[in-house]
């Protein structure tokens, strides 16, 4: 039978086990747990040669070689070599096999790092520590160095946004910024004080020395683990709320931090951790929460905050909340940068939380009816000034088309009225040439020696001859020869022509006094006539022979329906009704041409007909 060395899956150590037929199959540890060789037999190791982190069979003792070098892997030679060191918490001697990672003390229940304790022992044997540095967490807000005796002449090496402080009896004494110093007796007034110190180079001294992380710590959590109570300043409701958030936190008094929470092991953190004796978490819990609790009501009654709304505040309730919490962090050294309220918890189970939220729905809905209402009545407003502007436009439309049309009437007029002028004057033209004429021929008789009456009574005087000559033949068939007949008939004429004469006379004398002008003294006056705005009165032409003005167009005027009359624009001036339009001229069937009447002038036929 070969023998072989496990690991017991429960406390590391290793036990002793054979191979064979009638060996067991279940080995029992030290600590109590029954090693199953079928389940347990698997185990993790790192290659001594290679350093690859190999599985392999343990049953197989000296025989297991690493997969990837084949070097001999012989578990029972390095089990059977154990370490001892002591217990940090309770410091009982504990004894391990060398390749434990950490073991828990039967004693304190403490979980101690097997390496670091290995190390640590190590250094004590040796009496000094030649590196002093920081080697915590970036998490941890102090950390202390676990060697407490050190050698003049070692390093100390402090980072940027670090702090060291040397300890010694409860009492803060030397402080150190960033930087590598030499530890001298020089160096170390303060501790120098205290303790005397040995002044050869070889002297050791004890002293704590501890790592203050002076960076920001942020999202840090927080929350209350009960809910505050409050009265609701809308509603006067009874309410509970809670709330949680995150914070950022950094050290601001590594001296104070150290007085007020002096007395740790490993070091400080916000929260648990292995080899940390001190958490801020659980320090600062009910600072947080009587905090939070006393004002987050107080901020929400004195803003009139409505719960329903409180996520549109949490900025306000931020800045509120910090400015209570954080004298309470400064008394230990600490401060916070920035505070957030991330969630507030709103008691959606209680009655009266659901009846202020059914209230909130009515006022919202009543808001919303109002913006409605607003809406529509702005709309309402929109459209009536739409209208009446729109109305205004077509007024203005019309006013201008009106215009229009008098501009438009008034222009028709005017050509009217001028061609009525240029017919004036071509008749008056045209009358002057026949007067003219009539005057030349006269002229030109006077000068023969004749008149017109002469000329009239010798063409009477020739028609009754010619007429009288006419009749011979007549009388000359009646009885005599045509010598006799002429002569007779001749006689005749020249006889009733005596007899005629004074009729004659008569008829040419009444053609003389009807053709002569009335005199001015007896003509009477015309009724046509007009007074030009120089003087002149009493003008019958058409212009003025003093000033040489046209006579003015006749006023035309024109009657209402309302009864107004005597109209002489286009718009009534009492109902503003427009003039009627004059009806169009027609021409009739009998040959009348531009007739403006409803029956024709000729032949009295209707218009249309």
């Amino acid at each position: 039978m070969a023998q072989f060395a496990i690991a017991c899956p429960a406390c590391g150590k290793y036990a002793q086990g054979k191979t064979g037929i009638f060996a067991k199959k279940k080995i029992p540890c030290s600590c109590g747990y029954t090693i199953d060789l079928k389940l347990d037999k698997m185990a993790s190791v790192k290659c001594p040669r290679c350093s690859n982190q190999i599985v392999y069979d343990q049953t197989k003792g000296s025989k297991a070689v690493c997969p990837v070098c084949n070097a001999s892997i012989d578990a029972l030679s390095d089990g059977q070599r154990e370490q001892a060191f002591s217990c940090r918490q309770c410091g009982i001697r504990l004894s391990t096999a060398k390749g434990a990672v950490s073991f828990t003390c039967p004693v304190c229940d403490y979980v101690n790092d097997v390496q670091e304790r290995l190390i640590a022992e190590q250094t004590r044997r040796d009496g000094l520590a030649s590196i002093i540095k920081y080697e915590g967490d970036n998490s941890v807000f102090v950390w202390k160095h676990p060697i407490e005796d050190f050698n003049y002449g070692s390093q100390l090496i402090v980072h940027e946004s670090q702090e060291a402080i040397f300890f010694r009896d409860g009492q803060a004494l030397d402080l150190f910024g960033p930087g590598r110093y030499t530890l001298e007796t020089q160096k170390l007034p303060m501790l120098e004080r205290v303790s005397p110190l040995p002044t050869d180079t070889e002297g050791t001294f004890h002293s704590e020395v501890y790592f203050i992380n002076k960076t920001v710590q942020m999202a840090i959590k927080w929350g209350t683990p009960e809910k505050a109570r409050f009265i609701d300043p809308l509603t006067g409701t009874p309410l509970q709320l809670g709330a949680s958030g995150e914070m950022n936190v950094q050290v601001s008094n590594s001296r104070k931090l150290l007085v007020k929470l002096v007395g740790t092991m490993k070091g400080i953190s916000w929260e648990e951790g292995p080899g940390l004796t001190k958490s801020i978490q659980a320090s600062f819990r009910p600072l947080i929460t009587s905090a939070v609790k006393t004002n987050l009501a107080s901020i929400i009654t004195k803003e009139a905050i409505d719960i329903l709304e409180i996520d549109t505040k949490l900025d306000l309730l931020s800045a509120s909340l910090r400015d209570a919490i954080a004298p309470g962090f400064e008394d230990y050294g600490l401060t916070i940068p920035q505070f957030y309220v991330t969630n507030v918890v709103l008691p959606e189970d209680d009655p009266n939380f659901k009846r202020i939220r059914e209230l909130h729905t009515i006022t919202l809905q009543t808001r919303m009816y109002q913006a409605e209402a607003t809406v529509k009545t702005a709309k309402a407003q929109s459209e009536t000034m739409y209208r009446t502007a729109e109305e205004q436009s077509k007024a203005a439309i019309e006013a201008a088309r009106r215009e229009a049309e008098i501009q438009r009437q008034t222009t028709e007029t005017e050509i009217a009225r001028r061609a009525a002028e240029r017919r004036v004057i071509e008749a008056q033209a045209e009358a002057q040439a026949q007067r003219m004429a009539g005057l030349t021929e006269a002229e030109i008789m006077k000068a023969k020696g004749y008149s017109q009456k002469d000329v009239l009574q010798a063409e009477v005087q020739k028609a009754y001859a010619e007429s009288i000559g006419n009749m011979g033949p007549v009388i000359s068939s009646g009885g005599g020869s045509g010598i006799i007949g002429d002569m007779l008939g001749l006689g005749v004429g020249m006889a009733a022509a005596g007899a005629i004469a004074p009729q004659l006379g008569g008829i040419m004398q009444a053609m003389n006094i009807q053709a002569q002008p009335a005199s001015p003294a007896s003509a009477a006056p015309s009724a046509d006539t007009w007074d030009c705005s120089c003087g002149q009165k009493g003008i019958t032409g058409n212009f003025c022979g003093n000033c040489g003005a046209r006579r003015p167009a006749p006023v035309q005027t024109w009657d209402c329906g309302c009864g107004q009359k005597g109209i002489t624009g286009n718009f009534c001036t009492n109902c503003g009704a427009r003039r009627p339009e004059p009806p169009a001229a027609w021409d009739c069937v009998c040959g009348q041409k531009g007739i403006t009447g409803n029956f024709c002038g000729n032949c009295g036929r209707k218009r249309g007909e």
